[in-house]
C-alpha cells in the first residue's frame, strides 16, 4: 500500500479539494502508473456533483490517463517498468460474457469496473480515477502509447477519441462519404479530426457562428449554423452518417431529415432528458437512430495506433491541479477549446 496524493469531491457540493489515500500495491497480473497527465471529461463534473444521482464520496474523478509504469507485477507481459502507459474509462469486465469475449468489455453483461465511482468487484470499495499521483489495474485494460503522440494532447484521446472513433469506424465512415458532426466540443473536434482523416467531407453543425475557421481548420469542409433553417434545408436527404456530440437537450428530427435512406444518426452525447423523435423520420426513409458508447480495449489501442500514424491528438489547455474548479466552471460554460488536461505534476 502507498500513501497517495489526488484531489477529490467530498460531496455533491463541495469544491474538488486536496485528499490522500492508500493505493494497493499491484497484483500479478497488474501494474502501477504514476500519473502525469489526466484530461478532464464533463461526465467528472456530473459525478463529482452527483449529477447523475449515483456517486460515491469521496469521488476522485479522471478516466483520461496517460502516464509511466512505476511497478509490474510477476505475470505482467505486456509493460515493464519505464514504459509508457495509459487508462481509459474502463480498469475490468467480468471477461466472460458474449461482449467480453468479442473485445466489447464497454458492453459487459455485468457491468465494466469504471475508472472511478464504479464498485471494485475484486478488490472491495469504490474505484478512485486519474486525479492521482497514480493508478493500479490489470495490464489487460491498461494501453500502450505510441511514443510519437504529445503525452498531454493523447490523454482525452481515451475518452473523446475512443467515443467518436467507435461508431466513426462501426458504421464504415470512408472516402467520400458525406458526414456531419453536431457540436464542436471536447468530443465534437476529435469527430472532425478523425472523420477528415477518414476521407470523408465533414460539415460541421453548430449554433455558434464564431466557431467557423476553427471547425475549417480542424478538418471541416463546411459550417451550418443550425439555427439558419435555410442552411438545414440546402442539406435534406444528404448526408451517409451524422454523428451527435450534444449532450444538452436539442431536436434531434432536425437532424434526421438530413439523412440519406439507410443512413444512421449516431447519438454519442448524453442528455439528461428523453429526445424526441417524430417516426415518419425514421420510418420513411429506413433511416437508423442509434447510440454508441466507448470501444472496447483493443480498439482503443487501435484508436490510439491510428492517431499517431495520423499524427492527431486533442486540441488542448493544460492546467495545473489547483485551477480544478475554475476549469470546471469554464467547461460548462463551453470556455475551452477543446479539452482541458492536468498537469499531474502540479500534485506534487
Amino acid at each position: 500500500m502507498r500513501q497517495t496524493k489526488a484531489y477529490a469531491a467530498l460531496n455533491e457540493s463541495s469544491s474538488v479539494a486536496p485528499f490522500t489515500f492508500q493505493r494497493r500495491d499491484p497484483d500479478p497480473n497488474e501494474i502501477e502508473i504514476q500519473i502525469l497527465f489526466c484530461g478532464i471529461c464533463h461526465t467528472d463534473i456530473h459525478q463529482a456533483r452527483n449529477e447523475w444521482h449515483g456517486t460515491t464520496y469521496p469521488c476522485v474523478p479522471g478516466h483520461e490517463i496517460v502516464g509511466r509504469v512505476t511497478k509490474a507485477g510477476a505475470r505482467v507481459k505486456k509493460f515493464k517498468e519505464g514504459d509508457l502507459a495509459a487508462v481509459g474509462c474502463m480498469v475490468n469486465s467480468c471477461r466472460e460474457c458474449e461482449p467480453c469475449k468479442a473485445g466489447l468489455e464497454q458492453l459487459c453483461e455485468a457491468g465494466p469496473t469504471f475508472t472511478y465511482n464504479s464498485p471494485d468487484k475484486i478488490h472491495g470499495g469504490i474505484t478512485y480515477g486519474g486525479y492521482a499521483e497514480a493508478i493500479v489495474l490489470d495490464e489487460m485494460f491498461a494501453l500502450r502509447v505510441p511514443k510519437s503522440l504529445d503525452l498531454a494532447g493523447t490523454a482525452p484521446l481515451l475518452c473523446a477519441g475512443i467515443t467518436t472513433y467507435s461508431p466513426l469506424r462501426r458504421w464504415k465512415v470512408g472516402k467520400g462519404q458525406k458526414v456531419g458532426v453536431v457540436g464542436l466540443g471536447g468530443l465534437g473536434h476529435m469527430a472532425v479530426k478523425l472523420a477528415n482523416v477518414f476521407g470523408a467531407n465533414v460539415v460541421l453543425f453548430t449554433t455558434s457562428p464564431g466557431k467557423t475557421n476553427d471547425a475549417i481548420r480542424l478538418g471541416a469542409k463546411e459550417v451550418v449554423v443550425s439555427k439558419n433553417e435555410t442552411e438545414m434545408k440546402k442539406h435534406l436527404n444528404s448526408f451517409d452518417f451524422i454523428i451527435d456530440t450534444v449532450a444538452a437537450p436539442h431536436d434531434v428530427n432536425a437532424y434526421l431529415e438530413l439523412l440519406k435512406h439507410d443512413s444512421a444518426l449516431v447519438l454519442v452525447g448524453a442528455p439528461a432528458q428523453p429526445l424526441g423523435v417524430a417516426a415518419f423520420n425514421l420510418i420513411a426513409k429506413r433511416r437508423q437512430f442509434a447510440g454508441s458508447l466507448i470501444g472496447g480495449i483493443a480498439e482503443t489501442q487501435e484508436m490510439l495506433d491510428f492517431c499517431a500514424a495520423h499524427n492527431i491528438v486533442s486540441d488542448i489547455e493544460l492546467i495545473p491541479i489547483q485551477k480544478i474548479n475554475e476549469a470546471y466552471d469554464r467547461l460548462v460554460k463551453g470556455d475551452v477549446k477543446y479539452r482541458f488536461v492536468i498537469d499531474m505534476k502540479s500534485l506534487a
